[in-house]
């Protein structure tokens, strides 16, 4: 059978990779490697596999987006980190899925999952579980903590999101900044992409926060913010950004 590994992180799909080869609870024959959302419409349109390990958050956007412009009807094992909707979307629509950081026991009891599902399976369920994502709630209240006071900051007070190592701050248009418990990438798929961009991988900056954009080359994009930001080096969009960037000021 051919599996397909959708995932931008190559240790972690190394690891996936290793786990399905040294596994016998089904044979497989070949596995497919694609790390973004570019890689999923290419292949996918002249190929079916029996079945999808694929992580929602890839690099150059959610592997869902892949399901508007080509045919996938394999089963699919969705792996993520911690995201409680997701998962309770999962459940509901008895969809199986890997929790980051997940064992071997795990993977085997998705392929277990799998043996007794595949002849009965139905595209139908998945493609609830991918409505249902497709339509979450945007997070429009922040819960912050300042000494021994908590504090709830609305999206439109946010100038913008901060990461430093393991660490995610939020800055307001009043220039104030809070250690926020979440993570760049995970925080990003609960903000509205109306008003917020995730211009590289440190930053992601509300347009109202943008006081000048200095196109320096095609290619490379500075931004200057209206409130103080936090590193000494200049805000530059990620090239493989800057096309996106533009549609986003132009929508």
């Amino acid at each position: 059978m051919l599996v397909v590994v959708v995932e931008d992180e190559d240790l972690a799909a190394d690891y996936l990779i290793g786990l399905l080869k040294a596994q016998s609870v089904v044979p497989v024959t070949k596995i497919i490697h694609l790390g973004s959302v570019q890689e999923m419409v290419s292949f996918f349109n002249d190929a079916k596999p029996d079945l999808i390990f694929m992580d929602i958050h890839l690099g150059d956007g959610k592997s869902l987006e892949a399901f508007t412009q080509t045919n996938i009807t394999a089963p699919i094992v969705f792996t993520t980190a911690y995201d409680d909707y997701a998962i309770r979307v999962f459940k509901h629509f008895t969809i199986d899925y890997l929790l980051k950081p997940f064992e071997a026991k795990d993977v085997y009891k998705a392929l277990q999952k799998y043996t007794q599902i595949k002849e009965n399976f139905s595209f139908y369920n998945t493609a609830k579980s991918l409505e249902a994502l497709d339509g979450k709630t945007q997070q429009e209240r922040f819960l912050v903590q300042s000494g021994h006071q908590l504090k709830s900051i609305e999206s439109a007070e946010v100038a913008f999101f901060y990461s430093e190592g393991k660490n995610l701050f939020l800055f307001t248009t009043t220039s104030e900044n809070y250690l926020y418990k979440d993570t760049l990438r995970d925080i990003s798929e609960k903000l509205n992409p109306e008003i917020f961009f995730k211009v590289n991988r440190n930053y992601i900056i509300h347009i109202n926060a943008i006081k000048e954009i200095v196109k320096h080359n095609p290619q490379k994009i500075e931004l200057h913010l209206k409130v103080a930001h936090a590193s000494a080096k200049p805000i530059l969009v990620s090239k493989f950004e800057v096309k996106n960037f533009k549609i986003w000021l132009d929508k």
